[in-house]
């Protein structure tokens, strides 16, 4: 262990050095990368940072993993991939002949011995193998889109990987993706935001290989468990994967390139919403961590419990990814326009029947779900074959019924994202109606012999749970990732006059539409019970509190959202030099 830390220091001092003195080279030769507006940087920045990467990284193999035979393949096909880079760097290579090169890279690796176990036939396996090589390899490429994001993911899969090889007892394997977090972390205190040098395609198609290749020398059979250690480096590398998803989705929907640059990437749509970039690229540090931690937990846990865990987690990056494509990344006009209406969401909303069919298919996978998770749940992670073999046998049964009440009940007439109160009602009563009725029909089937009743009611219990969090979804998402709005710089703060429903309207309109540019400080209210307290996340100040909130936080307008204000406190507010608004709502 201490030889492996030694590893990690001293290619992360290694990295540090030759980053410096990359840079300063780069910055004297001119080697820079413009600002240009599909790119996200607003400064010429210093490229070829990969050359610290690579050069750190063999250095580091030179001396503490000498003997790895195992991974020369990877160090091999990877250094043609670093070549290709730098001459991309310099002279933009075509995206066809930077692919024929990742499928020549790729298929070097293979013929090394190297591949993904996935089924029981070794063509099959080394055709899927040379996928995920080039997959991940452009994917870490495409995620090189924001300071510090390519890099910091990276380091994070680094870490995982190597914590998976030393769980697995592949102490010698672990020293590579070390060794490589150790070169990335040097380069990294560069090219955090903001950044100094960008790695370029030297740095990005090296370390999206390197990590897809490493990932390969996994002992896949040293496991009870074989479905987690399968699905391991896809969750470890989950972010790249998740990220080249949605930007391949997205471009394909609107007609433009996959490989074309743009600003419409996961990152790009996070900062969209309100978030600075800083706090963005932390966010996908985050799920990156998430990830990763649970590759590795569902190693550790029984079969059962993992086939309820990764589809569960896949439903969630699904959501996710519904969410960030409603965000406009363009401007109306821009030529680059995604959609007629700017966010990916539209053109699915374009098409209403598809949009309930794909209503269907989720609320038909969040049944299969439920229904699997009560059983986990009744018999504590370990279902008896009998139980295994009466799920199986009603499961249709379950689907059949509580989609038919599904769409008697009146679920598929909601709009997700205005989902509220009167839409709950609807699925809670459609949810325990088909749970009563399915419920009912099985145990008639088995003549009330076999089934367990408890299963019935955990099942009505947890869909109402899964498909009231699907349907309100995107309010969730908004509050739990972007939280409170970040304060434009040319937004005005403003306090709001008035803690009731009105206020209520007129924050939410605020905060959904930037368009207006006020920022709002928090509420005014005469109503004492009220004061200290908060209204969607903002404080209820008492009215003698305006003028310290006037000097603290330059507040120069005040929004009048209640019709009860009284006329002699509206003077007063003039009187202390702040102009006045009022919330009026006019029906036509």
């Amino acid at each position: 262990m201490t030889r492996l830390g030694a590893s990690v220091a001293v290619t992360a001092a290694l990295s540090l050095t030759f980053t410096f003195l990359v840079r300063s080279g780069a910055n004297r030769l001119g080697i820079v990368a413009a600002p240009r507006k599909d790119r996200w940087h607003s400064k010429p920045t210093a490229l070829m940072g990969g050359i610290a990467i690579y050069a750190a990284f063999i250095i580091g193999c030179l001396i503490f993993a000498p003997d790895l035979s195992r991974a020369y393949p990877i160090l091999l096909a990877a250094t043609l991939l670093f070549i290709t880079g730098i001459i991309d760097d310099l002279a933009q290579l075509k995206p066809y002949i930077k692919l024929a090169m990742q499928v020549v890279a790729a298929s070097i690796t293979v013929f090394g011995g190297l591949h993904l176990p996935w089924t029981s036939f070794a063509p099959i396996n080394d055709f899927i193998t040379i996928l995920w090589l080039v997959g991940i390899t452009n994917a870490v490429n495409l995620l090189d889109n924001m300071d510090g994001l390519s890099g910091g993911v990276s380091l994070i899969a680094c870490v995982f990987l190597a914590v998976s090889f030393l769980i697995n007892g592949q102490t010698e394997e672990a020293a590579l993706p070390l060794i490589l977090a150790g070169a990335v972390a040097g380069f990294l205190w560069f090219n955090f935001n903001p950044a100094s040098i960008f790695m370029g395609d030297c740095g990005s198609m090296f370390l999206g290989f390197t990590l897809s290749g490493t990932a390969l020398l996994s002992d896949f059979g040293r496991t009870r468990n074989l479905v987690s250690v399968l699905s391991a480096p896809v969750l470890i590398l989950m972010i790249p994967i998740f990220d080249t998803s949605v930007v391949t989705v997205a471009r394909k929907l609107s007609g433009r390139p996959v490989s074309q640059g743009g600003r419409d990437h996961t990152s790009h749509r996070l900062v969209a919403l309100g978030m600075s970039e800083r706090r963005a690229v932390l966010i996908l540090y985050l799920f990156a961590a998430i990830s990763g931690a649970l590759a590795l937990a569902v190693r550790q846990m029984r079969i059962e419990v993992t086939l309820l865990l990764i589809p569960g987690f896949a439903l969630s990056i699904l959501f996710i990814g519904l969410y960030l494509g409603k965000v406009r990344v363009y401007e109306e006009g821009d030529a680059t326009t995604e959609t007629p209406s700017g966010t990916l969401v539209d053109v699915l909303a374009n098409f209403s029947h598809r949009r309930r069919v794909f209503e269907i298919l989720l609320d038909t996978c969040l049944i299969v779900l439920a229904y699997y998770s009560a059983y986990l749940l009744r018999f504590d992670g370990d279902m008896p074959g009998e139980q295994i073999a009466i799920f199986i046998k009603t499961l249709p049964l379950f689907i059949a019924i509580q989609i038919f009440l599904f769409l008697v009940g009146g679920v598929y007439r909601g709009i997700w994202r205005y989902a509220g109160v009167d839409d709950l009602v609807d699925i809670a009563k459609s949810v325990f109606a088909g749970a009563a009725v399915s419920g009912l029909t099985v145990l008639l089937f088995y003549k009330f012999h076999g089934p367990s009743r408890a299963v019935f009611i955990l099942n009505g219990v947890l869909l109402l749970l899964f498909v009231g969090a699907s349907r309100v979804s995107f309010r969730l998402l908004a509050a739990l990732i972007v939280g409170r709005r970040q304060t434009l710089p040319d937004s005005t703060p403003v306090l709001i006059y008035g803690a009731g429903d009105r206020g209520d309207i007129l924050i939410r309109e605020l905060l959904n539409n930037p368009a207006y540019h006020y920022q709002p400080v928090g509420f005014i209210d005469d109503d004492v019970q009220k004061t200290g307290k908060l209204l969607r996340g903002y404080r209820i100040f008492s009215s003698e509190e305006i003028p310290d909130l006037i000097t603290s936080h330059g507040v120069s307008e005040v929004l009048i959202s209640s019709l009860k204000v009284p006329e002699s406190k509206l003077d007063d507010l003039r009187n202390m030099g702040v102009g006045l608004k009022r919330l009026r709502i006019h029906l036509d």
